[in-house]
């Protein structure tokens, strides 16, 4: 079957247009994809996922293609804007990363983690969002309880959460659903697929402590980054980028306390949330 280009969107983002230009200076060229994919040693799908901004470009391709065109920086500087801007399908491809992950690394000062949610403490915390419908609300509940399934299947992923002591004593929902909440969350401190470590109170502040930060590791090592702050997320996908914040990851997980002693402080907090019992009168 003859190969269809994609249709191009040149003018949706800087990523857009990285990829309308590859295709121009291309065909100006009279290169097919399999032609251009042997001069810049890249392959064939790449480049045809680069052309319809599927993928972002890798970071050693720009300066290829300004070397194979002859185009100075123009390449070079195009993925410069489009490796910094917040792309709208981010979420989307956030997500489709996490699918193929195999280690998923989670740092959240204000929240259970999504994969480590239960179903009342999702919906507790959904259901603040007044934009949203009941209905609404229980589409985006079964939404992030689906991405768990994976956690059960043959190729689970190794995950490794970093939470903050305040979101065990912030109350979200009932008693009840507090309670039924940390038992979960103690039952993946320290298990082969699972490490959830608590960064006390006592710690300070820390440069994470004003969102959330997800880092992916996919089956080529490399590695996906994804910030989100309360309605903003951004997803980092450069190598750079994500050696920066591997470093705040890692001096975040040095000062956290290990898994044993993040499980007393989880155990402690529990009392918290334990049924009140009315004496009989």
């Amino acid at each position: 079957m003859a190969f269809k280009p994609g249709t191009l969107t040149p003018y949706l983002s800087a990523r857009h247009y990285f990829g309308a230009e590859q295709r121009r200076h291309r065909e100006s060229a009279g290169l097919s994809l399999v032609q251009l994919a042997g001069i810049v040693n890249s392959s064939k799908s790449t480049l045809a996922r680069i052309e319809t901004a599927e993928l972002m470009p890798p970071p050693d391709l720009p300066d290829r293609l300004d070397a194979a065109f002859g185009s100075d920086k123009h390449f070079h500087g195009l993925y410069e804007l489009a490796k910094r801007e917040a792309h709208p399908d981010q979420y989307r491809r956030f997500m489709d990363f996490e699918a193929q992950a195999e280690v998923i690394e989670t740092c959240v000062a204000q929240a259970v983690p999504g994969l480590l949610q239960i179903r009342e403490y999702a919906q507790a915390q959904l259901s603040l969002r007044e934009e949203l419908s009941p209905e609404q609300v229980e589409q985006r509940v079964n939404a992030r309880l689906s991405r768990q399934e994976r956690l059960r299947s043959a190729r689970r992923p190794l995950r490794w959460a970093i939470i903050d002591e305040s979101v065990l004593r912030r109350p979200v929902g009932s008693r009840e659903c507090m309670s039924k909440q940390l038992a979960y969350l103690l039952e993946q401190v320290d298990t082969p697929d699972s490490k959830v470590q608590v960064m006390p109170l006592g710690a300070g502040v820390h440069y994470l402590l004003g969102g959330t930060l997800t880092l992916l590791t996919l089956p080529n090592s490399s590695t996906m980054v994804y910030e989100e702050g309360i309605e903003v997320g951004h997803l980092y996908e450069d190598r750079d980028s994500a050696k920066k914040w591997r470093r705040h990851y890692e001096v975040l997980r040095a000062n956290a306390l290990p898994p044993a002693a993040s499980a007393e402080l989880i155990r402690d907090a529990m009392e918290d949330y334990k049924p009140c019992i009315t004496p009989p009168s």
